[in-house]
């Protein structure tokens, strides 16, 4: 049976980025249920529309920007994915993006081929941040805590796991490498993330990759 078609709102403040990027992803296969202006707008339609994935602008008009919207689409509790669409490559927009609830960070200068990508790795389960846009996030404002080597609360198993996230493995894939079953992949990320006290993959391969590249 074939996959169905991710269902997709757009948040975007201006009407020809809103139907060109219609546009783009309906001919990509995505279903486009729903394209808004407002912060405000996105929250009502996911409440009534309860979409796959979101695409947000950072900066939309007259009242709440997307990240206040992103944080509280994520307080509703909902299968919903976010994903952060803007031409704005600031850490800090990366950061807050991350702590709003963020599944996904896009600029909109990428490729139509890599934010389907975004889209597909984000109803995977799986973060779609850059993990440059992340580092580059993390080392302007590190979070406390971070200056031992976070890396030895880890596993032996979980240091692999981890290092293979940060190469951009999917769990499945992980799977494969290492010879374990996906549940059991799906276990060490959630052990990983609950040790090193982040929000998500993402965040634990950028945190131990730089500890590692700091002890080399």
């Amino acid at each position: 049976m074939a996959k169905a078609a991710p269902r997709i709102v757009i948040v975007d403040d201006h009407q020809l980025a809103r139907e060109g990027l219609r546009a783009v992803l309906s001919a990509s296969g995505i279903e486009v249920v729903g394209a808004v202006a407002t912060g405000e707008e996105a929250i009502g339609l996911v409440r009534e529309l309860m979409p796959d994935v979101v695409l947000m602008d950072v900066r939309l008009g007259p009242g709440i920007d997307g990240l206040e919207a992103t944080r509280q689409i994520a307080a509703l509790g909902l299968e919903v994915k976010v994903i952060v669409l803007t031409l704005h490559d600031m850490p800090a927009y990366v950061r807050e993006a991350l702590a709003a609830g963020a599944s996904g960070y896009v600029l909109k200068d990428t490729a139509i081929g890599g934010l389907t990508t975004a889209i597909e790795q984000v109803m995977a389960g799986n973060s779609a941040i850059p993990l440059d846009l992340v580092n580059a996030a993390m080392r302007a404002a590190p979070l406390p805590g971070r200056n031992a080597d976070v890396t030895t609360l880890l596993t032996a198993r979980e240091r692999d796991v981890v290092g293979l996230i940060a190469d951009g493995l999917t769990n499945k894939e992980i799977a494969r490498r290492l010879g374990i079953s996906p549940a059991t992949v799906k276990v060490h990320v959630e052990r990983i993330i609950s040790k090193l006290g982040v929000a998500d993959r993402t965040q634990a391969a950028v945190m131990a990759t730089r500890m590692q590249a700091m002890d080399g």
